[in-house]
């Protein structure tokens, strides 16, 4: 049943680029990514605090850490994949997001002075190898691909920098609540980036394409996987990341039957180098999650 669930939510979660590429012919990319945080915001928001009306309000000095986490997570983050999705595939996209962990592990390196062991070093460079392998084609043709393999390359570290600023933190919160204010307010933020970047090439098609894509990345993706993703962590955290190294797999199958998306050498050898370094570096960040959690609760037990 286990296992079933965790293809289920591979799959789903692979289908979000996919969705965005369908909204992508009914709008721009910063006004559909606006559209669907600030719907999801909403609906969390009514969720969290009408409906089940037990979880705690932000403190006052809370505040700064859940705008920063919104301007990272949300605003620049997903606002920069949307952006990005209008120039890569989204076979490129599924398989650039599986090598998160990596750029939060070196980030914590930086920042959080976490040791990294040869074997994560050698997976970064494995997993480097397949990223370069897959967006080689692009790197050698048209410049607007490469510019969104930029766009998309911002987005992946804005992410990790919120994750290791996450961890930094250590907010005293629920996830959820955490969850409904980042996607809220990083909607918020996005209002005038996309009103900027975006006033002369703005358009609108009130269709089928808008409709779907809002409605299965809101109820689907934001809300229904999500759930599902905080499940199978509290069954098994590691076990549960792990998914996550079959979303390139998934992303190429998916983008081939709705998107025409053909799959090649390059992608086939990529996903295949990029799985074998996340899975020979054990899964660096989990690793240092326990260790984070491990050394917390002894100092509990020595206090």
């Amino acid at each position: 049943m286990k296992t079933l669930l965790g293809l289920f939510f591979t799959l789903l979660w692979s289908t979000a680029a996919i969705a965005t590429k369908f909204g992508l012919y009914s709008t721009t990319p910063l006004v559909l990514a606006t559209t669907r945080f600030l719907i999801a915001g909403g609906l969390l928001l009514l969720y969290v605090y009408l409906l089940h009306n037990k979880y705690p309000w932000p403190k006052l000095k809370e505040w700064r850490s859940l705008i920063i986490l919104g301007l990272l997570n949300t605003t620049i983050y997903l606002g920069a994949t949307f952006w990005a999705l209008n120039h890569v595939s989204a076979g490129i996209f599924n398989l650039f997001v599986t090598t998160n962990p990596f750029i939060v592990a070196f980030l914590s390196f930086i920042w959080l002075k976490r040791s990294i062991y040869l074997r994560e070093w050698i997976g970064m460079v494995i997993s480097t190898m397949g990223l370069v392998i897959a967006t080689w084609p692009t790197i050698t043709g048209d410049d607007k691909n490469l510019y969104g393999l930029v766009i998309l390359g911002i987005g992946m570290t804005s992410m990790a920098v919120g994750s290791v600023y996450f961890k930094k933190m250590d907010l005293n919160l629920p996830s959820v609540v955490i969850n409904t204010w980042q996607v809220l307010i990083g909607g918020i933020l996005l209002i005038p980036i996309a009103y900027i970047l975006e006033k002369d090439v703005y358009f609108l098609n009130l269709d089928v394409y808008l409709y779907g894509s809002l409605i299965w990345l809101v109820i689907v993706i934001s809300i229904g996987t999500m759930i599902l993703w905080f499940y199978l962590l509290k069954q098994d955290t590691v076990k549960a990341n792990n998914w996550l190294f079959m979303t390139p797999v998934f992303g190429y199958i998916l983008a081939n039957i709705f998107l025409k998306e053909p799959i090649t050498f390059f992608d086939i050898t990529a996903t295949i180098f990029v799985v074998t370094g996340l899975l020979f570096s054990g899964n660096i960040e989990i690793h240092f999650i326990k260790r984070l959690l491990k050394r917390k609760e002894l100092g509990a037990f020595g206090k």
